[in-house]
């Protein structure tokens, strides 16, 4: 199991994130009172989204020896009345017929990160 952890630092909104030996900033925009160092959280949960699709797509391809040469995944979230909807835009390049260009649309929303965000999810929260 991976293990993050998330402190508060002395600027108003600014986390510093910790991933094993990486460390991370997370912040909010200037336009709503934080310093803009770092991407807003929910950036954050779009880039892992999009990390995820880039990497199972690749690892597809490869598996399959089908000439991908690049994959781009361009995010965003819009609120639609009480929920939210998260829109990726994949863009493949090379020498891909269109079935294969096809597939690997489908197995984009395959990958681990688009399973938990469409799955029910509990989330525990305690003190320590």
């Amino acid at each position: 199991m991976s293990s993050v952890t998330v402190s508060s630092t002395t600027a108003r909104f600014r986390q510093t994130i910790t991933v094993g030996d990486l460390h991370l900033t997370a912040d909010e925009p200037l336009a709503v009172g934080g310093d803009g160092t770092g991407p807003a959280p929910f950036d954050l949960i779009l880039a892992g989204l999009g990390a995820c699709k880039a990497m199972t797509v690749k690892m597809y391809a490869e598996r399959k020896g089908w000439p991908l040469t690049h994959v781009s995944v361009e995010l965003a979230y819009q609120k639609v009345g009480d929920r939210y909807q998260m829109l990726a835009q994949l863009a493949l390049a090379g020498d891909l017929t269109d079935d294969q260009r096809q597939r690997l649309l489908e197995i984009a929303d395959r990958c681990p990160v688009h399973r938990l965000l469409t799955s029910e999810i509990e989330i525990q929260t305690s003190l320590i």
